[in-house]
């Protein structure tokens, strides 16, 4: 059986990958162009498995790769592969939904005490000098803030959602979430709104849905504008939830205080994107996921998930 791996990276050479090596003829390429499709196909002719992070698995290459019949997504989010395609083909698409949950959930409030904090900010000034040319023991360039009572809107409330969530209450902080399909909340501190009563109510704003056609630009000119001014907007999910353009709008005109974004709707990222000069912006290279442990983590889930389809019991598997 020959098992095909899209898109291991060199970031990744800290990882042991002989488990996954030992189930077949393994076939290893750091990366794969994304909008080649004559190249995926060449490597992925005559495999079985294919194991892919971010290489795109559309309908153009699904059908004609002739001896697929496992697609494994080294990740949580789906949208690399075409699954109504891999469906009609028979193809069985299986994907790693909690291997990130705590580190995506550390991350995000990583981003947010960035901003009420600015520990960046008076590090690099402090090592600039400015900390020993002031008359006064101590100083501050930028406002700070407390995240005590103050109320964050989660959109989504999947199990990074619900992590967050636990991290705002002991924060001492109001919770509210609008989620697509309804659901019961356990835990007393937390609120069940509308969409719109979030927008409405939320003091900082943190996505955790997944990136579907009905997801792509939720936030953009309309939706901004239903928000609180001075909101804080944190994105851990998906670039292509947020319209960058609508957003560097409202950072430059200050409707939106700030932005802390992993993500963006291109990767890596282009010179001209609107983020790059906007307003109080802070943009990390897609790291949530990327500790070590949480990187062993998704590698070990991917081999039991494929180990499980060789065994006739798929697991975790999507459509």
């Amino acid at each position: 059986m020959k098992i095909v791996l899209l898109d291991g990276y060199d970031l990744n050479q800290d990882l042991n990958w002989e488990t996954l090596k030992n189930l077949g003829d393994f076939e290893f390429y750091s990366r794969t162009s994304v909008d080649n499709d004559t190249e995926i196909l060449q490597r992925i002719d005559d495999a079985e498995v294919v194991i892919t992070h971010k290489t795109p698995l559309d309908d153009s290459v699904i059908s004609r790769a002739s001896q697929l019949k496992y697609i494994g997504i080294m990740g949580t989010g789906y949208d690399v592969v075409d699954i109504d395609s891999a469906n009609n083909h028979n193809i069985i698409v299986t994907n790693v939904p909690t291997y990130a949950t705590d580190a995506v959930a550390q991350f995000t409030f990583s981003l947010l005490l960035e901003i009420t904090g600015q520990v960046g900010l008076h590090n690099q000034l402090v090592h600039d000098g400015k900390w020993s040319s002031v008359d006064d023991f101590t100083f501050w360039d930028k406002p700070l803030f407390e995240l005590k009572g103050k109320t964050l809107g989660l959109i989504g409330y999947g199990r990074i959602a619900q992590k967050v969530a636990e991290l705002a209450n002991a924060f001492s902080m109001k919770v509210i979430f609008y989620n697509h399909r309804p659901i019961v909340a356990t835990q007393k501190w937390v609120n069940q709104v509308s969409l719109d009563e979030l927008f409405q109510k939320a003091d900082i704003i943190s996505l955790h849905v997944v990136q579907t056609p009905e997801t792509i630009n939720l936030i953009n000119k309309t939706t901004i504008s239903k928000m609180k001014d001075g909101v804080i907007l944190i994105n851990t999910a998906r670039g292509k939830l947020i319209s960058e353009n609508d957003i560097a709008e409202a950072l430059n005109n200050e409707k939106v205080y700030a932005l802390a974004t992993d993500v963006v709707q291109k990767e890596p990222i282009e010179k001209d994107n609107p983020l790059l000069k906007a307003k109080n912006c802070f943009i990390t290279p897609h790291i949530a996921w990327a500790p070590l442990e949480t990187r062993e983590r998704l590698l070990r889930i991917t081999v039991d998930n494929l180990n499980a389809y060789l065994s006739g019991e798929a697991k975790n598997v999507i459509g």
